[in-house]
């Protein structure tokens, strides 16, 4: 295949980044307090929105521009490269929606999802059901012409903010675990839904636990059929990834150049190990970044994500971990000095990215499987 941009897609990218450049919010990334900052995101969904760069791969039916993945690509790589606030999070939840969603759903869901009106969270994991997904307790019980939920989710990103949740839950704890789980659209807002902010090791409030204690969800609102969850969820777990790692290798690339910078600055480009460690970092961002593209000339021509998604969240992982590992090695005392600043932030961020959307064990047992390799 060939990875250089179309005419159109230059075309695009170049009206893009001249946009971009116009509308990032100055000093978007210096804000600490946590209100303010959703507000921030809320608004920047919006004005992407409005320019008509949310949903661009959607179909035209469902609001978006019918577009292959590769224009969200670029967005994303273009992004990246200028330092734009994080870009809204919506084509997997999408996805899920307008592939098992009956119309009334796709009608009332969609249209909000996509402008930022309303905003998601995902209620997958569990105290004791993260990786192991198939394994969790929350139930959903029929009464009448609704489902009464209980039980908890955890690791909940963006729950103290959103609005609506996709939830999983136990319909019918006879059959195989697997089986026996189906998904709902739930509003936040509901009685017996609470929400408490988790601070993680970074010092931030980005993720989130949530109780549900009798909460009494419509039939109307159940997405799909009654144990369909397990493929719900893994419809929206393979469409997480894919053309969005395009704008974190553009990240990437931005923070090890800070980072190599930084080794420059204390006399330290001559030492052998270090010089060897900007090399991995250098080679571990190449391996993603080809990985990527890989995925997406898959998406591209029409076939589905599928288990390789695996592959690059390790890769991720590995790439994102290391990079910020040297950037302290570098950095020694001076980051707890006050010399610099929000690199022990970084750092700390970097620790459950093996862990969350699939710990690296879990992975490597999905990678197993794919070359037949014996249980």
């Amino acid at each position: 295949m060939d990875y250089r941009d179309t005419p159109e897609e230059a075309a695009f990218r170049a009206t893009l980044r001249g946009w971009l450049t116009e509308n990032i919010p100055a000093g978007w990334d210096k804000v600490e307090d946590p209100e303010a900052a959703a507000r921030l995101r809320r608004s920047w969904h919006r004005t992407l929105y409005q320019a008509g760069y949310v949903g661009m791969s959607w179909p035209v039916e469902y609001g978006g521009r019918g577009l292959s993945a590769t224009y969200d690509a670029i967005l994303n790589e273009e992004a990246g490269n200028l330092n734009a606030p994080p870009l809204p999070s919506v084509g997997y939840l999408g996805r899920a929606i307008f592939t098992y969603g009956s119309e009334e759903q796709k009608q009332q869901f969609l249209p909000s999802l996509l402008s930022g009106e309303v905003q998601w969270c995902q209620g997958f994991s569990e105290p004791e059901a993260g990786s192991d997904l198939a394994s969790l307790r929350t139930t959903a019980k029929l009464d009448g012409d609704h489902y009464v939920v209980n039980g908890q989710k955890m690791w909940t990103s963006g729950g103290q903010y959103a609005d609506w949740c996709m939830l999983l839950a136990r319909t019918d704890p006879e059959v195989p675990k697997h089986k026996g789980i189906s998904c709902f659209l739930v509003s936040m807002s509901e009685p017996g839904v609470t929400v408490r902010p988790i601070v993680i090791a970074s010092g931030e409030a980005e993720t989130c636990e949530v109780f549900w204690d009798e909460v009494r969800v419509p039939v109307a609102q159940r997405l799909g059929e009654p144990g369909e969850g397990w493929r719900i969820a893994m419809t929206t777990v393979a469409y997480e990834r894919g053309p969005a790692d395009i704008g974190f290798i553009a990240t990437y690339r931005r923070t090890l150049a800070k980072v190599e910078r930084m080794a420059a600055e204390r006399g330290l480009l001559d030492r052998p190990e270090t010089r060897k460690q900007l090399a991995r970092a250098y080679v571990r961002g190449e391996v993603l970044r080809l990985n990527c593209v890989e995925q997406l000339a898959a998406r591209v021509s029409g076939q589905q994500p599928g288990p390789e998604g695996s592959v690059a969240k390790l890769l991720w992982a590995d790439a994102e971990q290391s990079l910020q590992h040297l950037a302290m090695d570098i950095l020694g005392a001076d980051e707890l000095t006050g010399v610099e600043s929000g690199w022990l932030s970084s750092y700390f961020t970097s620790r459950p990215v093996s862990v969350y959307g699939g710990s690296a064990q879990i992975q490597k047992n999905i990678i197993a499987r794919m070359l037949g390799l014996p249980r």
